[in-house]
């Protein structure tokens, strides 16, 4: 199956790489020239524009920071024609960015009327989880277009789940974030005050990940230096989520909640302290990093 992939950074890189692996023709982009450089050092295949990408290619998949950049890629602007255009009828496209439903919606409605089918289907499981191919897709979309998916998606994740039509799965990742970033941020609490006590952060880890305040921080993605080898903690808060992302995924729960009117008091707070963490100079560090707010305020 012929494939483009637009989005080489930290969670496309990986998966782009994996569906490679599985022998699919693969061709990709990303407007960073040292990502393309990147991963074409590993044997991806790279074109030299997003449109040249997608010449052909019976699947195309994007990967992309913000619903900016989304809509920006599909449905163009300022005089410059979008890929919906170069894309040909019959085409799946699947949109695994993280950006509001409304946007997904947008596009795919856009999408329909040229001919193409479009699903949103972000993901869950981090830069690990994109690595070994264990992501979780939360989809949205017509059913048929999801078994037709499914085969790509195999390759990439090891769940995948049907969150509803069009935009679902946008709103199933915005709460899982939401859950994400309040979780961060109280288990951070936890193992601050734990050691602003003198407790060892490895032995408190281990006793609340065995007990009812077990969580998937404490279980891959300890926030603390040294506790976990592999954690961004472990390697001064790099790579991973950084804390823009999530503070912009927090962005799009709480505007969905206002446009819903539902009621999200601690997503709210986490917001507010991302937003703190980021203007401190941390943005571009892993969310984790969020325990140097916590231990600054202490």
């Amino acid at each position: 199956m012929k494939i483009a992939f637009i989005g080489l950074g930290n969670m496309g890189g990986p998966m782009a790489l994996n569906l490679h692996k599985a022998g699919h023709t693969l061709s990709a982009f990303d407007l960073s020239a040292e990502a393309c450089k990147k991963f074409a050092a590993e044997g991806l295949p790279i074109a030299k524009s997003a449109a040249e990408t997608v010449a052909g290619a019976e699947v195309v998949i994007s990967m992309l920071p913000a619903s900016a950049h989304v809509e920006g890629l599909f449905l163009g602007g300022a005089g410059k024609p979008g890929l919906l255009d170069s894309i040909q009828a019959g085409t799946l496209v699947i949109d695994s960015s993280t950006i509001a439903a409304a946007t997904s919606r947008k596009v795919a409605e856009a999408a329909a009327a040229k001919g193409v089918a479009m699903i949103d289907a972000p993901v869950s499981g981090g830069t690990g989880g994109a690595i070994a191919g264990t992501l979780t897709f939360m989809v949205g979309g017509d059913t048929k277009d999801l078994e037709r998916a499914r085969p790509v998606l195999e390759k990439m994740g090891a769940n995948i789940f049907h969150a509803g039509a069009a935009g679902a799965g946008q709103t199933a990742k915005i709460c899982n974030n939401m859950l994400l970033g309040i979780l961060m941020i109280g288990t951070s609490e936890a193992l601050a005050l734990g050691v602003a006590n003198g407790l060892d952060p490895k032995v408190l880890s281990e006793i609340m990940r065995r007990s009812s305040g077990g969580n998937w921080a404490l279980e891959k993605y300890n926030p603390v230096p040294g506790v976990m080898e592999a954690a961004p903690a472990s390697k001064n808060y790099a790579g991973g989520f950084g804390t823009d992302l999530m503070l912009k995924d927090l962005g799009l729960a709480q505007e969905n909640a206002t446009a819903v009117r539902a009621a999200t008091p601690l997503g709210g707070l986490a917001r507010s302290l991302y937003a703190a963490h980021s203007l401190a100079g941390h943005g571009a560090l892993d969310f984790s990093s969020v325990l140097k707010l916590v231990q600054k305020a202490g």
